[in-house]
């Protein structure tokens, strides 16, 4: 028996598609960029920070009770500005984190698809408001409606600012964690509808458990954004650095400082000048961490579904 050798068929050079080179280049371009951007932006403000912690001491920075780093003399202790952050994100979180959740459970559990299509866009509204808008809002509506009510409270106060920042963080908080209910795959409800469940049982029982993940992310991500918030704290909440946690005082945050320090007449290169930029990468630093717990939480709490 005779076997015929077939020649090998040469394969075609595969084209090279230009097209598609392009896109990955715009998008190569576009993550280097934004990593470049944040290098530059760290080294932005960790020069002149080492510049500050060589003439004062990163332990009296951290551990100092007294902020005034603008009379003389000078006194830099960061943690009144610290607390003060902390405080009004927590009065904010207080607000925005079960508000925002509410939210999502009607959106995802409750709401039909026509009355979500309305909500939602309504919803968004809240973060598209400039927060100076809403700092104003703050000082000439809420403090005097909660001194009417009754609250004493100072004229410049963590509680007003606190309700006006923790309402424009609802957006953030529902949108993000309806996305998280939405993709709860519908076997889950089904299964606890036929085990007798009602729509309330489903939504807070299965629904939420199973969508914590991406709830502990969005709360993660409005509570940075308090932290980082500038404008409502800097109008309402006032510029008078004190460890306090009562709601009804003024304080002031960091954020509030730097925005109020940067506009002033401090002469540059000054050591009352690079207070700015100390404060600037240790906020910068204090929200890294927050990311960074985000992240380990959510790995921690994620849930797979094939």
């Amino acid at each position: 028996m005779v076997v015929i050798e077939q020649p090998a068929l040469a394969l075609p050079r595969k084209r090279i598609r230009w097209g598609e080179q392009l896109v990955r280049l715009i998008l190569f371009l576009a993550a280097a960029i934004s990593v470049l951007t944040t290098v530059a932006i760290v080294l932005s403000l960790l020069m002149p920070a080492i510049d500050f912690f060589r003439e004062i001491g990163p332990w009296q920075f951290l551990t100092g009770t007294t902020w005034a780093p603008l009379f003389e003399p000078g006194s830099f202790g960061v943690l009144p500005l610290a607390v003060g952050t902390f405080v009004i994100s927590f009065w904010s979180a207080l607000v925005a984190f079960p508000l925002g959740v509410g939210v999502a459970i009607y959106l995802s559990e409750y709401a039909r698809p026509r009355v979500s299509a309305v909500l939602k866009p309504v919803l968004e509204i809240l973060a598209a408001i400039p927060t100076v808008v809403l700092g104003y809002f703050a000082l000439t509506f809420v403090t005097p409606f909660l001194r009417d009510i009754g609250v004493d409270v100072e004229i410049f106060n963590v509680l007003s600012a606190s309700l006006v920042l923790g309402v424009m963080l609802i957006p953030t908080v529902a949108t993000l964690s309806e996305d998280a209910m939405a993709a709860v795959p519908r076997d889950l409800r089904d299964g606890g509808y036929a085990l007798g469940a009602d729509k309330l049982q489903v939504s807070t029982k299965i629904v939420v458990p199973a969508a914590i993940s991406g709830i502990i992310a969005a709360f993660v991500l409005a509570f940075s954004r308090a932290v980082g918030e500038t404008m409502i704290v800097l109008i309402a909440a006032g510029q008078l650095a004190r460890i306090s946690f009562d709601p009804r005082v003024a304080i002031e945050t960091m954020t509030a400082f730097i925005g109020a320090t940067g506009n002033g007449d401090v002469p540059t290169g000054s050591i009352e000048y690079k207070t700015i930029f100390a404060v600037g990468l240790t906020l910068f630093l204090m929200t890294l961490v927050m990311n960074l717990i985000s992240i380990r939480l959510v790995r921690k709490y994620r849930e797979i579904y094939e």
